[in-house]
């Protein structure tokens, strides 16, 4: 399979994957309308999901440093797509909760072999990490207009029908894994690799902690808010949520595209300055100019994200599966455990005064990456040589004729051929 149709296959595979981690914040405003939910227990909700992802990834990515496992791409997916199928029907609260973790789960186990895959599928490229965080990008901002499809046409019950991704999502990594040029490719072990450097991979995991936060708490709130600010229509809440989702996946392409012209940590530095000002604008701004807001506080924060998976496996290139479930994983998931104490502070104050400290975040992930050196990258995986084609038996030639010229007597560098292979 060439490299660019693994890519994309990957990236849609990883759409599918990560129209469940949207779905967790697009179910909060039917929870909340359709079981009473407060703002705390909404935010729990999320935590479920983020807390088991943010355990369990790095683990899986430590697992995969010792062994290569492709084979849990199409099962996390589908692991995923069970746990949020289920949390409509769940009777209770805490069943909610075990839903939602279990599609955390199946998140957690996707993020660090699937960076691993996409990586060597891609030729250890910038541009190809580029597209395929991009497929999660637009996982993500798929996730609010289909769940508002499915549940808002047939309530809580219908989410059964959100397992149709997952099972697309598993097909299309199967049609990777099985494909003959890569399956000996992403199967094999790693290579050894140079030193890691662990100081500079903190500072990076923790700049990705405080993206994640400002991430993770609009994306649990900004529907409820700009229903708010906006007349109180729930119509404007899921499209405020499906522009900050829709706004990352075009922050994730440009990302690949600066990294051309200035190196990584530049362009992520920049892009921080801007979320922190595009942040204030979604929190004081008012109006509709909200979605312009939105808009580039979504670029913002992701024209940094792949780039950051792909300095965190160069910053770590021993443990390129530990470097993508933090940097995809864990330091993405940790910015869930803020959610409830914002929830706290919204119920005990407002919600504008919960989301205003979120405008600090991405100036503390500018502080951190200041003076952080851009690692060397990664050598791209030599291709694996095709098997040699058998020379065709002398036996089997056409034989001689008239006008035809006669095959050359074989010379001392022509074998033999065994009569048992004419046979």
């Amino acid at each position: 399979m060439r490299r660019k149709a693994s890519i994309t296959l990957l990236s849609v595979g990883h759409a599918c994957v990560d129209v469940y981690q949207g779905a967790v914040a697009s179910l909060v405003p039917f929870l909340v309308a359709g079981r009473g939910y407060g703002y705390a227990a909404a935010s729990g909700v999320v935590l479920a999901a983020s807390l088991l992802s943010s355990v369990a990834q790095p683990l899986f990515g430590a697992l995969t440093d010792r062994r290569p496992l492709p084979w849990l791409l199409p099962a996390s997916t589908l692991l995923a797509g069970l746990g949020i199928a289920l949390s409509g029907g769940a009777g209770s609260y805490a069943l909610t909760l075990a839903c939602v973790a279990v599609s955390g789960l199946g998140v957690a186990a996707y993020h660090p072999e699937s960076a691993r895959v996409a990586r060597l599928a891609g030729g250890g490229g910038h541009g190809a990490m580029g597209w395929f965080s991009l497929g999660g990008n637009v996982g993500f901002a798929l996730a609010p207009p289909l769940v508002a499809a499915v549940v808002g046409t047939g309530g809580l019950r219908w989410t059964p029908l959100l397992a149709l991704p997952a099972l697309a999502g598993a097909a299309l990594s199967l049609a990777v894994l099985r494909a003959p040029g890569q399956r000996r490719r992403l199967f094999a072990p790693a290579p050894a690799a140079g030193p890691d450097d662990r100081a500079s991979f903190l500072r990076l995991s923790l700049a990705v902690v405080c993206r994640s936060v400002v991430f993770t708490g609009l994306s649990s709130f900004l529907a409820l808010y700009a229903a708010q600010r906006l007349g109180g229509s729930v119509a404007a809440g899921t499209a405020a949520l499906f522009v900050l989702y829709l706004g990352g996946a075009a922050g994730s392409v440009l990302g690949g595209r600066l990294a051309r012209y200035r190196d990584r940590v530049t362009v992520c530095r920049w892009s921080y300055l801007l979320s922190a000002v595009a942040v204030a604008g979604v929190v004081f701004v008012p109006g509709p100019a909200l979605y312009v807001c939105v808009a580039l506080t979504s670029a913002g924060l992701y024209v940094p994200f792949s780039l950051q998976v792909t300095l965190g496996q160069d910053y770590l290139p021993s443990r390129v599966g530990t470097a993508g479930g933090i940097t995809l994983g864990l330091t993405v998931s940790v910015g869930g455990m803020v959610s409830p104490l914002i929830g706290r502070i919204a119920d005990a104050a407002s919600l504008r005064t919960a989301l205003a400290p979120l405008v600090v975040m991405p100036v503390l992930s500018w502080l951190l990456l200041r003076g952080l050196p851009e690692p060397a990258a990664l050598p791209e995986p030599a291709a694996l040589p095709e098997p040699a084609a058998l020379p065709e038996p002398a036996d089997l030639a056409e034989p001689a004729g008239p006008g035809r010229r006669a095959d050359p007597p074989a010379g001392p560098a022509q074998r033999a051929v065994p009569k048992s292979w004419v046979q």
